[in-house]
């Protein structure tokens, strides 16, 4: 196929390449039937009055009989003329690339050169092969060798008899688990996951204040064993945590178990795919493991919010290694948790959420919906004290077989909260400080002439869906949400490409 060049930057890359300003390059193979096949084309466009520069790309004594073939194992010349089949024939004038012909079209190739008799004898037509220069992960090397790749983070060399991961354990970067070394290959391949460029700042991250670029995700990314395809989330959620409603500085300072959890809404879960079913909550998933570890490296790393420095947890949790997962949104009766919150249906967002372990609710008995919801009610009066009130949010992970329930009575997300809104209802008696024998609780002075008070402050209630098919074990996870100048705010935050 003929091809005419309009572009100014492949002409001056075909010429600065080749040393050629009025003549032909060819780039062909070996290993390749349609560049056997034109060697006798070859040999007489050699023969003739114009410069013509061969390359091969794997043996430079073939084509044979030519001489003064170019070496191009290497494939400098390949890739800066961005070839991406063999063989493939180029024009110049002037220094400029005019036209090239891919593969073999004899009509073509005598058109291009001018020779009428070329190629007699030849098929008429034969498709070209693909070009080494374009070989699974080929490209993303010759990027990095010889494009126009810069990195704004530091390098830091390694000695050859070090061992990589020894290395970044001593360093200070690990999170107590093996990590990925961040080679600039694997940081740039990170980057092609995102539309978004690696200069870009996203904020000042927390407690350091130091600023966490595109570039930096995408380190920290690596680390953590991410897919590219990962990163516009990771990237989402790192802008989730840096709003100051999440109080990201807040929830490292606390002694609270506290840490950010990420909960993906939308097509995005299902793209990657994230585990929003069986053991959604747990291990074996590398998208759900790896994006809440790459939010947890670039606060440790770019942050600088490190266990026993500014990371002030009494006791901590497992969550602080990674807690990320999707709500089961393709099976679910319900709205999903990020049209709840504002954003439109078919959205990919991220929610994130300072909470801490999971606490299972076993309910295999209840068979209606006011059953099941007085259940929940009285799991979730247990988040952090039963005698403590507005003191902290909650997610409630309903799963399946506790979502049918509900789903047969007709019971909407906002129908279960109406209930629960009530059910939480606290009696004043049993709260107020001190009552019961028990030193912990709401200062009466804090209740007024109120009755009850409300279990959770307004919208401090997250529902989401989510979990295998079978078994009747939702779950709470707590959260930090204490009201005042403390304490951190849910955010849900549009994942963008």
């Amino acid at each position: 196929m003929s091809e005419r060049i309009l572009g100014v930057n492949a002409s001056i890359a075909a010429s600065a390449a080749t040393g050629v300003t009025d003549g032909f390059v060819l780039v062909a193979k070996r290993d390749c039937q349609t560049c056997d096949l034109v060697q006798p084309v070859v040999r007489e466009l050699a023969a003739g009055p114009r410069t013509v520069a061969v390359y091969s790309q794997d043996d430079p004594t073939f084509p044979e009989g030519v001489a003064g073939v170019r070496d191009d194992r290497a494939l400098e010349v390949s890739f800066r003329l961005a070839i991406e089949t063999v063989p493939t024939l180029i024009r110049l004038e002037g220094g400029r690339e005019v036209e090239r012909v891919v593969g073999w079209q004899r009509d073509e190739w005598r058109a291009l050169t001018g020779v009428n008799s070329l190629g007699e004898g030849l098929p008429a037509w034969r498709p070209g092969c693909g070009s080494k220069s374009v070989e699974p992960g080929i490209v993303d090397e010759l990027e990095i060798k010889y494009g126009d790749v810069a990195f704004q983070s530091r390098r830091i060399e390694i000695d050859p008899h070090e061992d990589e991961i020894e290395a970044m354990y001593s360093r200070g970067w690990s999170d107590g688990l093996p990590l990925v070394p961040p080679t600039r290959l694997r940081v740039h391949r990170m980057l092609k996951g995102t539309a978004r460029k690696p200069s870009d700042v996203l904020g000042l991250l927390p407690p350091d204040l130091q600023p966490i670029t595109v570039e930096k995700v995408a380190v920290n990314a690596v680390m953590a064993g991410c897919a590219p395809e990962y990163m516009p989330v990771v990237i989402a959620a790192v802008e989730a945590v840096l709003l100051e409603p999440f109080n990201m500085h807040g929830v490292l300072a606390t002694t609270m178990f506290c840490t950010p959890i990420v909960i993906v809404n939308g097509p995005v879960a299902r793209s990657i795919g994230m585990n929003a079913r069986g053991n959604a909550l747990g291990q074996g998933n590398r998208a759900n493991a790896t994006i809440g570890r790459a939010v947890q490296l670039c606060v440790r790393n770019v942050g600088g919010g490190r266990p026993q420095g500014v990371d002030r947890s009494t006791l901590g949790t497992p969550g602080k290694y990674t807690f990320c997962f999707a709500e089961d949104e393709e099976h679910s009766f319900w709205e999903p948790m990020s049209v709840e919150r504002g954003f439109a249906a078919g959205v990919s967002t991220v929610t994130v959420f300072a909470g801490d372990a999971v606490h299972g609710i076993v309910d295999q008995q209840s068979r209606t919906p006011e059953s099941l919801a007085r259940t929940f009610a009285l799991s979730l009066r247990s988040v952090n004290h039963w005698k403590l009130a507005q003191g902290a949010d909650a997610i409630l992970v309903v799963c399946p077989e506790h979502e049918r329930t509900f789903r047969a009575a007709g019971w909407t997300k906002a129908r279960l909260r109406q209930e629960l809104d009530g059910l939480l209802q606290l009696p004043a008696e049993e709260v107020v400080r001190g009552a019961g024998g028990i030193a912990e609780g709401v200062p009466a002075a804090a209740l007024g002439d109120r009755k009850t008070i409300p279990k959770f402050r307004k919208d401090g209630l997250l529902i989401v869906r989510a979990g295998g098919e079978a078994g009747m074990f939702s779950a709470v996870i707590a959260g930090w949400g204490a009201s005042g100048a403390i304490g951190s705010t849910p955010v849900t935050h549009p994942i963008k490409d």
